[in-house]
């Protein structure tokens, strides 16, 4: 990751930086407010001209004090400026995209209503590789088992994060899955079945079958019901972490979409070794996943560091977004061959084909 080879600041920036990041929870927070509250809204409309506090109450709603103290933390976080003799604020390229940048809502959102609570547990999330903040959610041994009945807005905004970054990179995902015309599709950790669904509405003749726990693929045939693709989406209930589980034998295609950063290096081992086993000659592998080290922008690997520590702290306490050089051992040490690896679909992630070694 070259982004990270270098100790890039001063000492002056150094310190000026660990106070943002002290206080960082804090513009979190007012940055959401903001938003939330119509502020940015109303800032937005108003264009270059800003708004005096005032009539931000009047367009708003919100307290001229309320105002007042969210839109001065706004000034330090880069939200707004000042504009003296007017007595004015203006909203910023940043406050922009935070009011209307798809991305920023989703990763803002999940952050707040899923993570948030449970990040206090972190510490003791790393002491004892268990998901220590996931108590703040509900009581389970894992946030799949759990995915079904969240409690709102976490639900919501968990599914809002997960879809937004799969539905980006659909297109080019279903132009390459279905170049050498498959048939039958095994979806494995297929979830509500969107990407099932995706695969029905692309080819009239594929078949496809959702490898999951009973609780997700509760919600996967109700979703096939509604879309007329319930004759051909059949549901396989299967605990991955069970080494017992057996998978659908000789599919054309064994597929998985940010499945396996779901678990330990040790579990992905397994889980490969299993697939690998219900391979037939002509069986492909394609593994969809997001590589910090393999980002085009600071910010696609941030935002997944960031996330590997949901992963520690609420989803399951072992599992993260992995760096590919690491992942491609794992594929190695399953058996499987890597065949064709490719980086920057949708918003940034990698597919890789695997298939089984040449006799």
């Amino acid at each position: 990751m070259e982004f990270y080879t270098k100790d890039k600041l001063k000492a002056v920036d150094a310190i000026e930086q660990a106070q943002r990041l002290a206080f960082a929870p804090v513009a979190f927070h007012t940055a959401r407010s903001l938003r939330d509250l119509g502020i940015l809204e109303a800032l937005d409309e108003a264009g270059d001209n800003g708004l005096s506090a005032e009539k931000i109450t009047a367009l708003s709603g919100v307290s001229t004090y309320g105002v007042k103290v969210l839109l001065d933390m706004g000034l330090s976080a880069g939200l707004v400026i000042w504009h003296d003799a007017e007595r004015s604020y203006e909203l910023t390229r940043l406050g922009y995209f935070v009011l209307h940048d798809g991305m920023t809502r989703a990763n803002m959102d999940f952050t707040a209503d899923v993570c948030y609570t449970g990040l206090q547990h972190l510490t003791e999330a790393i002491q004892k590789g268990t998901p220590a903040g996931l108590k703040e959610l509900g009581n389970w041994d894992t946030i799949y088992e759990g995915l079904s009945t969240l409690p709102e807005p976490a639900k919501q905004s968990w599914f809002n994060f997960d879809h937004f970054y799969s539905d980006k990179a659909f297109p080019k995902l279903l132009e390459l899955v279905f170049a050498n015309k498959p048939s039958d599709i095994v979806d494995i950790g297929g979830n509500t079945g969107k990407w099932a669904i995706k695969c029905c509405e692309h080819n009239p003749d594929v078949a496809m079958k959702i490898v999951d726990l009973p609780q997700q693929l509760a919600m996967a045939k109700i979703n096939a019901e509604q879309h007329g693709f319930a004759d051909r989406i059949d549901g396989v209930a299967c605990n991955m972490l069970d080494p017992s589980g057996e998978l659908p034998k000789g599919a054309d295609i064994y597929w998985m979409s940010q499945f396996l950063d779901c678990f330990s290096p040790k579990e992905i081992v397994s889980i490969l070794s299993r697939v690998k086993s219900a391979m037939g000659p002509g069986s492909s592998v394609y593994i969809l996943e997001l590589f910090p080290d393999r980002q085009t922008h600071e910010a696609g690997a941030h935002s997944l560091n960031a996330t590997s520590l949901y992963f520690t702290c609420l989803a399951n306490g072992n599992s993260r977004f992995y760096r590919s050089q690491d992942f491609k051992e794992f594929i190695g040490e399953s058996g499987l061959e890597i065949k064709e690896q490719i980086d920057n679909i949708g918003w940034g992630h990698s597919l890789i084909k695997c298939q089984l070694p040449a006799e």
